[in-house]
């Protein structure tokens, strides 16, 4: 079993790859837990999305206020923060892990991220609707 995350402060982008194919789900923190516990003598690998190994991760508005620039520098920190205790909970638990870097976004999505369609022709069976963590989290494990 291979478990690519994409993680969120919310809810975590989880892509599950095992003999019966690919599940993507979103899971909060504890849950995400539950999920590892449960399976760690399956895991061979999770693959951690570590957008904090990027060195420069400025997100500002042009036409933004100080305090949105300000919001969206918080929500940064909040998803690297919250990716970061996913890699302390793999250590936890003796789950093997990478941490890897943002894959390129060269897709067709807003912000050249990956649609669903581009997805469905890569992946077979996937669900009728994809979140954009969900996706991202599959990207991890292909």
């Amino acid at each position: 079993m291979i478990i690519g995350i994409d993680p969120d402060t919310n809810k975590s982008g989880v892509a599950i790859k095992d003999d019966l194919g690919i599940e993507l789900k979103t899971l909060k923190f504890f849950e995400l837990f539950d999920l590892l516990k449960g399976n760690a003598t399956r895991i061979r690998k999770v693959r951690i999305e570590a957008s904090w190994l990027i060195k420069s991760n400025w997100h500002k508005k042009v036409k933004g206020s100080a305090a949105v620039n300000a919001r969206i520098g918080n929500h940064t920190g909040s998803n690297h923060e919250t990716g970061r205790k996913i890699v302390e909970m793999c250590q936890y638990l003796k789950i093997p892990y990478d941490e890897v870097k943002p894959l390129k976004k060269i897709w067709k999505g807003p912000d050249k991220k990956i649609t669903h369609e581009e997805l469905s022709r890569m992946v077979p069976n996937l669900p009728n609707r994809t979140n954009s963590e969900q996706r991202d989290a599959c990207l991890l494990i292909l």
